[in-house]
């Protein structure tokens, strides 16, 4: 019994796949590329903010020394002591911040850390309390960014950043505003703006305004960064869970089945993922449509194997009986007819092994070759006027071509005369003397389901016809019903299955019927068959 073969689906244009793991692999990349673009562009505009700031105080510090503590005419000059008395009473909400009042050589005058007796104090680091995993794992990713972070290639020397405070207050004495970072002297980088305090024209000296607090903004920044990289790490390892699932696993239960296949484990069905509407499941489809026709191979195999030895023990059998017993006949006529059997024994045998040799090679060559167009009307007409000339002009053979019947089907054109040659010598040895065999080629039923249509190659005979109980029998191997008049082992008993296995290879099919009395088909009581007909129906296009 052959195995019913899954449903093949139509292979897609674009892999479903393919984008399922791309998506996939995109996703975290994603979310830690957005997390850095928008940490990098708070980051400029938190500094940019920050100089902006320090540029109002300064200048609005500038407005109130010019006013407050310039004079002369027309050689304006900066009163010292009233500028640091202007500066002492500053208020600076922000802590971070810190003022200094240089002249116009660039000497400082006044700086609001002394003024102010401000001292700096570092804050002592909060006790440790227990943490949970979620804390852990944020406190080890801020060290790691902090480190990679402090690597060379990552790192800013102090060579990278704008300027000293000399060189920016050598650029203010010029009369414009200048701002930018730089590293301070205790190694902390400073964002600072440095406006001139001018009296008409003249610049009397420069203001600078810094604040200390770019570390901690950069520092908050990276904790700020923490999550997108804890949401990224998650978001990749569930996509990795889900691709090992989804795809290894199924994988792995494909290459496992088959590994106890190639052993030749018991039978055992592939997984079944048909199911997935994916190249997996498709996969699975083609493993399974793959096994079920090895098995149906090795029985087909095991199966001819036991009817090929049957088949050949007959003969040898007959062979055997007769080289016992001809040393025992003395009488010549006798003699002569053991060694006639013999001799149609020997010719049987080695007409079925040529047949034999011939059945089991059919399916090799029929996968090794390529559907060519055939034209089919030129290919019987050719066959059926070979009927025409020498011994076979006593049972000629007839051809009808119905109108509209295609002229090209595809397929091996050697095997598809195979067939038709084998069913006209079969009508031929059926019909009776002075009878005619039939070939006929019509357009086929059409399916409304199919893309293309078929053909049909009918042969008909005016012989007893067959046996209904053997219409299907007669397709299978070594069977044979001949006349009485042919010798005893003239055929093989293998041309219709070599016909229908060549048939089926070609995506056809063939059956047997038989012809019925006009009266037959009225009902009435002398029904009864006047010849066999045998019908090939072939698609016009085996290519899909």
């Amino acid at each position: 019994m052959t195995t019913q073969a899954p449903h093949r689906r139509h292979p897609r244009a674009w892999s479903r796949l393919s984008a399922q793991i791309l998506l996939a692999n995109l996703a975290g990349l994603f979310v830690l590329l957005a997390g850095v673009l928008v940490l990098d562009q708070m980051r400029e505009g938190l500094i940019e903010a920050r100089i902006a700031n320090l540029r109002s105080q300064a200048e609005l510090i500038a407005g109130v020394l010019e006013e407050a503590a310039t004079y002369g005419e027309p050689t304006p000059t900066l009163d010292v002591p009233r500028a640091s008395s202007v500066m002492s009473s500053l208020y600076l909400a922000d802590q971070a911040t810190r003022v200094r009042l240089f002249d116009a050589q660039g000497g400082i005058v006044a700086d609001s850390a002394i003024l102010l007796d401000r001292v700096r104090v570092d804050p002592l680091a909060p006790l440790p309390k227990p943490h949970g995993m979620i804390e852990r794992a944020q406190a080890a990713m801020i060290q790691f960014v902090d480190t990679v972070r402090d690597l060379p290639p990552f790192k800013r020397s102090i060579g990278d950043y704008t300027r000293t405070i000399s060189e920016e207050v050598s650029l203010a004495l010029l009369g414009e505003a200048v701002a930018g970072e730089r590293i301070g002297g205790n190694g902390k980088r400073l964002v600072s703006v440095s406006v001139p305090v001018q009296r008409v024209v003249a610049v009397l000296g420069v203001v600078t305004v810094e604040s200390g607090d770019v570390d901690a903004i950069i520092a908050a920044e990276r904790r700020a960064l923490v999550p997108f990289i804890l949401v990224a790490v998650l978001v990749t390892l569930l996509s990795s869970a889900l691709l090992t699932i989804f795809i290894a696993r199924p994988i792995r239960k494909l290459a496992r089945a088959a590994e106890h296949i190639r052993r030749g484990g018991p039978h055992r069905t592939m997984p079944d993922l048909s199911g997935r509407r994916d190249e997996i499941g498709d996969l699975s489809l083609a493993f399974e449509a793959m096994t079920a026709a090895l098995y149906d191979r090795l029985g087909a195999i095991e199966s001819f194997a036991a009817d090929v030895a049957h088949e050949i023990k007959n003969p040898l059998t007959s062979i055997q009986s007769v080289v016992e017993t001809l040393p025992a006949i003395k009488d010549p006529a006798q003699r002569a007819k053991l060694l006639k059997i013999l001799q149609n024994d020997v010719q049987r045998l080695n007409r079925m092994i040529t047949d034999i040799s011939a059945y089991s090679r059919l399916d090799a060559d029929l996968a090794r070759r390529r559907a060519e167009p055939v034209d089919v009307r030129k290919l019987l007409g050719n066959i059926v006027s070979g009927y025409g000339h020498g011994t076979r002009v006593n049972t000629p053979v007839v051809l009808d071509i119905a109108p509209q019947t295609p002229e090209i089907i595809y397929g091996s054109e050697d095997a598809l005369a195979r067939v038709f040659q084998n069913l006209i010598d079969n009508a031929r040895t059926f019909s009776p003397k002075g009878g005619k065999v039939h070939v006929r080629l019509e357009p086929g039923v059409h399916n409304d389901a199919d893309e293309f249509g078929t053909v049909r190659i009918i042969v008909e005979d005016q012989g007893p016809g067959v046996p209904e109980e053997s219409l299907d029998n007669i397709f299978k191997r070594f069977y044979t019903d001949r006349p009485k008049s042919e010798n005893f082992g003239a055929h093989s008993g293998l041309g219709l299955a070599i016909a229908r296995q060549i048939c089926t290879a070609h995506k056809g099919r063939i059956w047997a019927e038989n012809r019925q009395t006009p009266s037959a088909q009225n009902g009435a009581d002398q029904a009864g068959p006047t010849g066999a007909r045998f019908v090939v129906e072939l698609p016009t296009d085996m290519r899909t």
